[in-house]
């Protein structure tokens, strides 16, 4: 159940931070402490998500077309050097996924999550 606090943070973040913050948002009303880094298209994560000792550091992909190998690889990187959890967001129905990069993902522990609002 979600707090009336986090609800009032979670439409903060989306107010802020637009489509990166929509996703936060999510985390935040599910209970994960939300710290955001970047909203550029170019940085490998957009926030950390963490909760009970498990730490997330997620990427929010919205550009129509296939999506880069290169961005999941990026996000894998990232998260070995923050030792946590990689999660590749695709926002909306424009991002295509491929099959190279659902392999590629499940090579480097990249978790895909498609994200509708």
């Amino acid at each position: 159940m979600t707090t009336a606090r986090e609800a009032f943070e979670a439409k903060k973040l989306a107010t802020k931070y637009g489509i990166t913050g929509k996703v936060a948002g999510a985390y935040r009303t599910a209970g994960y402490h939300v710290e955001m880094v970047s909203t550029e298209d170019q940085a490998p994560y957009n926030f950390i998500a963490s909760k009970k000792g498990e730490r997330l550091i997620v990427k929010v992909y919205s550009r129509t077309g296939r999506v880069p190998v290169e961005v999941a690889e990026s996000l894998a990187s990232a998260a070995a050097e923050k030792n946590a959890k990689p999660i590749l967001v695709l926002y909306g129905s424009g991002p295509k996924v491929t099959a190279e990069l659902i392999d590629k993902a499940k090579q480097l522990g990249v978790s895909v999550r498609r994200f509708r609002s």
